[in-house]
């Protein structure tokens, strides 16, 4: 019998114009939101809009022409979906300023956070360019993102608010360094994580069917346990406790291939639960919350005003600038969900859930096409970061869950939560360019119809 080789070379298209077509998409999304709140709240088109428009275009098409400069040959998806998370976001906190007593201008100050993000985004494009080097700073990056988790514990600049204690004040100035820590620390999970592999994929002893890791190699995950207790004794916060031990966990879960280590882990964050449950009167509240919020309207007028908002607002919402979001505290940040869900139905709330998905799929298709062990560990962490964060936030907000200090990624009003999400994405970016450009510089084909096209060369012998 006479045998064949191929070698198979997918050659990508660069798809920078469909990007572009997209980001104008996006930005009319954002600016016809903020012209039918101006036109149901004051029947007359915004004196601003040229201005307000031309900034947000503007916006968009400086981050794809730093995408179009660096990473050519990246996900054109993705920079359009975030466009339009941050300006249905826009949107709704212009809107919740229009309340009465006193009418505020955050939405203004969020379109300068948004500008500093996009300004981040294009930064990192330019200065990484490539994901790999980052992958010799395992240490460094590990030590420095604990200390970033750790930091809001730490007296004087500690800031507490409704019982959790996440925030860093320093003066007039508030930051959330959970936010950073997330980055620094996936990057440090996926280097470690590729170097001690092997070690980690051994199977120890079995029991009921599972493979369980050798005591040696519980090192780590004892470890990140250990910071989570941490977070929860002294920032009170078990939704911060989650995020990094989940995300760590289920990193170890892609390196290794091994279903031992999500069990284990939640096996331990459940007693850490638990525990954090009878010891803390702040977790003990936001779980009656969860499970019975008519018990105590004092303290759980928030998430009853959320549900109402929901059930007012119905399936397909009363229309922006039509419903009462005002009425919820912290609408413009931990429960911009629920003002969504009020003014765009919860049709509306499903379609910006999608788009959180498309997000997290088009970051996992990054990861399945990268070349390296170091650049599918990263884009799978990041990916399963950000899905985390967006379901335990979202999932608080509409009762799926307890409710925890998190911000929705992109909307939620706030800097710190914006710029590193904007961060994020850059990565990402990076990290898709690195995974869809062509090992040898091939010509351009305009013929091509596919986003991926087979070059197949050799024949049989």
């Amino acid at each position: 019998m006479g045998s064949a080789e191929q070698d198979v070379v997918i050659v990508y298209r660069k798809r920078r114009n469909v990007e572009l077509a997209m980001v104008f998409f996006a930005v009319a999304i954002g600016v016809a939101s903020y012209v039918l709140v101006q036109q149901n709240l004051y029947d007359a088109f915004p004196d601003n809009l040229p201005i307000v428009a031309g900034l947000w275009l503007a916006l968009g098409v400086a981050a794809h022409l730093a995408v179009r400069w660096r990473a050519p040959y990246a996900d054109p998806l993705i920079l359009p979906a975030v466009l339009t998370l941050n300006g249905v976001g826009l949107a709704m906190i212009h809107r919740i300023d229009q309340i009465p007593a006193p009418v505020r201008t955050d939405a203004s100050t969020q379109l300068m956070w948004t500008a500093l993000g996009v300004l981040m985004f294009s930064l990192v494009l330019i200065v990484v360019r490539d994901h790999r080097p980052l992958q010799g700073y395992t240490y460094t990056l590990f030590v420095a993102g604990l200390i970033l988790m750790l930091l809001p514990a730490l007296p004087f600049i500690g800031h507490e608010v409704y019982g959790a204690r996440i925030w860093i004040k320093i003066g007039p100035m508030t930051f959330q360094p959970a936010e950073v820590a997330k980055l620094v620390l996936t990057v440090a999970f996926a280097s470690y994580m590729v170097e001690k592999r092997a070690a980690l994929a051994i199977a120890g002893r079995r029991f009921a069917g599972i493979d369980l890791p050798r005591a040696r190699d519980l090192g780590p995950i004892v470890m990140m346990w250990g910071a989570s207790v941490l977070v929860l004794v002294f920032q009170t916060d078990l939704g911060t406790s989650l995020l990094f031990f989940g995300l760590f966990v289920m990193m170890l879960y892609v390196a290794t291939e091994r279903p031992s280590w999500p069990i284990l882990g939640t096996v331990m964050f459940s007693g850490l639960a638990y525990v954090g449950y009878l010891t803390f009167g702040h977790v003990q509240r936001r779980v009656n919350a969860w499970l019975d919020p008519f018990s105590d309207l004092d303290r759980n007028g928030q998430i009853i005003n959320a549900q109402f908002g929901f059930a007012w607002g119905g399936l397909l919402g009363r229309g922006w600038g039509e419903g009462r979001p005002g009425l919820t505290t912290f609408a413009k940040s931990d429960f911009i969900a629920a003002a969504i869900g009020e003014e765009l139905g919860t049709a509306g709330l499903m379609a910006i859930v999608m788009i959180y998905a498309f997000i997290v799929a088009r970051g996992l298709r990054t990861a399945l096409a990268a070349k390296d062990p170091f650049g599918k560990l990263l884009a799978s962490g990041l990916s399963f970061v950000f899905a985390l964060q967006v379901f335990l936030i979202i999932g608080g907000v509409t009762r799926l869950l307890p409710l925890t200090g998190l911000t929705t990624p992109f909307m939620s009003q706030g800097g710190s939560s914006l710029i590193a999400n904007w961060v994020l994405m850059g990565l990402l970016m990076i990290i898709s360019h690195q995974a869809r450009k062509p090992v040898a510089p091939v010509a351009e084909d305009s013929g091509l119809e596919n986003d991926a096209t087979q070059l197949i060369r050799g024949g049989s012998r």
